[in-house]
């Protein structure tokens, strides 16, 4: 891509530019839908008309001089939290992402630093350890594949309405408890300048104008919150016994029918739980007797959540909330 600077006009300009035309080739301009208003820069140009008549009566038309002016670049940007919820995480854990949207508010090509601030109100600090740029625009961390930022080396710079993703990842500490939770704010600050609104930068804006501190003193900061969840998993196993003659008696042709009991602990929820219970030497599987809670289960590996493998029997779970149970029976002949 090529981009064509005429006149640098400022040190403060110049310097700009060029940070934008290296940004632009090293990692590209993010969106342009500009509707923050005019682009900075944009030259607005009127000339008015009058008529008369003269005194022999002839139509006549003279025409004013020329004003121009020039639309000051304005300095916005807002900063916004894009995960839905807390993001669940553990004592001790690395690699921790938040996720966040850097959008230009203003209306001119500007590159911003990026920051992160410890926030008040949580109950541990998370440690944080980069701050990851959306390369490839899909909005899902890819590691390997996303750039890390560095300060002062890759500022995204953004087009008017631009936005991007940028990636916190961080450690947990490993004395955070189950249901503590962590806050990081990220910021993102115009490397033009900031201030109160309205104030201005001679020359430094984006196509000779100056540039205008807008609303939101050209800083966006918000913060993101991590959950600790430290969900855990009783498992119990039960059995009892019918004999053929209607007692309890544990001898050959007697019916055993085990009982397995599932229960999550804690806060949050565990993936992928799934049960599988051999077939005790000695005894021979009761075709059809898989159920979960209740229900009947097939033998055979197809769409219910049981299966007979022919020595033992296997059940899946699923996701488990914290605070629920599943209970799983199934009978065996004793030989």
């Amino acid at each position: 891509m090529l981009y064509q600077v005429r006149r640098a006009g400022s040190p403060a300009r110049a310097r700009k530019m060029m940070l934008i035309a290296a940004a632009a080739g090293a990692f590209g301009y993010a969106g342009a839908a500009q509707a923050a208003g005019t682009p900075a820069g944009t030259d607005i140009v009127n000339t008015a008309h009058a008529t008369y008549d003269q005194p022999n009566g002839t139509p006549a038309t003279v025409d004013s001089n020329t004003v121009t002016i020039k639309v000051d670049e304005l300095l916005d940007v807002t900063v916004a939290w894009r995960d839905p919820a807390d993001v669940a995480t553990s004592p001790g854990a690395t690699g921790q992402v938040l996720s966040f949207t850097v959008t230009n508010a203003g209306n001119g090509h500007e590159a911003f630093a990026l920051n992160t601030v410890q926030g008040a109100g949580d109950d541990f600090d998370p440690n944080v350890t980069s701050l990851v740029l959306d390369t490839n625009g899909n909005g899902a961390y890819d590691p390997g594949v996303d750039t890390a930022y560095v300060p002062g080396s890759n500022d995204p710079v953004l087009a008017p309405d631009g936005a991007i993703v940028v990636f916190v990842l961080s450690t947990i500490p490993p004395g955070a408890a189950d249901g503590n939770r962590g806050r990081i704010d990220l910021t993102a600050t115009s490397k033009t300048g900031t201030g109160t609104p309205g104030t201005t930068f001679s020359g430094a804006g984006e196509g000779g104008g100056n540039a205008v501190v807008g609303l939101t003193t050209a800083k966006g900061q918000h913060e993101g919150w991590y959950a600790v969840r430290k969900a855990s998993l009783a498992f119990v196993k039960s059995a009892t016994v019918a004999d053929p003659f209607g007692g309890a008696t544990q001898g050959p042709g007697s019916i055993i029918t085990y009982t397995l009991t599932a229960t999550v602990t804690g806060t949050g929820s565990l993936a992928n739980v799934a049960v599988t219970d051999p077939i005790p030497t000695g005894t021979t599987y009761k075709a059809g007797s898989i159920t979960l809670d209740a229900a009947p289960l097939t033998d055979a590996a197809d769409a219910d959540a049981g299966s007979f493998t022919g020595s033992g029997i296997a059940v899946g779970l699923g996701t488990m909330a914290s605070g629920t149970s599943k209970t799983i029976k199934f009978q065996v002949k004793i030989d």
